[in-house]
């Protein structure tokens, strides 16, 4: 049975977060899109992969916006591959099919660290229930596993609240921690509670956060760099004028309006 790696189980000497200065460990992610081994398959034919050379990190907390299918999340998960950074995967299912070039993107990508590498993780709500299965056999033959997932199984609480406790006992040391739309399976309440931790750890100058997302809660992060992945180059947006901030306000303040109108 696999045992936790430095991206699930933090290593000894990575120690708890300590209070200093607002850092980041990367500073900039380079794509090589002059590289490409190919122009015709998903994602090498994105537009705004080969529009943006460089993506500068100049905040504790990034978030990565755009809408379905604009690239956003697989750019994210190739920074992490990029970066070391474990992404765990359900191998034990069988797929029709499976894009190899998502996993290739990682190859053309330069990341520029401050002070060398950090020790991080990557997480997606999609592959995480999976994760906490494994992680309750890691403690079934070691209990002592579960106090870097918040001292208690993961799958006896519920789908949200492993999230949040996972997230809470990792999000509490130094790294690179990078999350694939973590507010899927969060309530309203629970996204502010993360926004909170998220805050609060980057708040102490050791954690860095680069996140892809839909959320509106998530995206008002005091200080946080937005990227919209809908304009070619990416573009730098403030919140209130994302399209995400701008659509819920509009539909809070007339639903009905909302609903008549054409769908897009």
């Amino acid at each position: 049975m696999p045992r936790p790696t430095h991206a699930t189980r933090p290593p000894a000497e990575q120690g708890p977060v300590l209070p200093g200065r607002n850092r980041m460990h990367i500073q900039r992610a380079t794509v090589r899109s002059d590289k490409f081994p190919r122009f015709d398959r998903y994602p090498f034919d994105q537009a705004v992969l080969h529009g943006t050379p460089t993506i500068r990190f100049e905040a504790p907390v990034t978030f990565f916006v755009g809408e379905n299918g604009s690239g956003k999340s697989t750019l994210l998960e190739a920074i992490a591959r990029r970066c070391g950074i474990h992404v765990w995967r359900d191998t034990e299912r069988p797929r029709l099919d499976r894009n190899p070039d998502v996993d290739a993107l990682q190859h053309y990508l330069d990341i520029q660290w401050t002070d060398g590498r950090v020790a991080g993780a990557y997480f997606s709500s999609g592959n995480f229930r999976h994760f906490a299965y494994t992680v309750d056999q890691w403690a079934a033959a070691d209990r002592q596993v579960l106090q870097y997932y918040g001292g208690r199984s993961l799958l006896v609480q519920s789908h949200g609240e492993s999230i949040l406790a996972y997230l809470k006992a990792r999000c509490e040391r130094r790294g690179l921690y990078l999350m694939d739309e973590p507010e899927t399976a969060l309530s309203p309440s629970s996204q502010l509670a993360l926004l909170r931790l998220m805050r609060a750890a980057a708040a102490t100058g050791q954690v860095q956060f680069v996140i892809a997302t839909h959320s509106p809660i998530l995206l008002a992060c005091p200080g946080a760099a937005i990227y919209s992945f809908d304009h070619v180059p990416v573009q730098r947006l403030e919140y209130a004028a994302t399209p995400i901030v701008r659509l819920y306000r509009e539909f809070l303040a007339d639903p009905a309006a909302a609903l008549s109108s054409p769908a897009t």
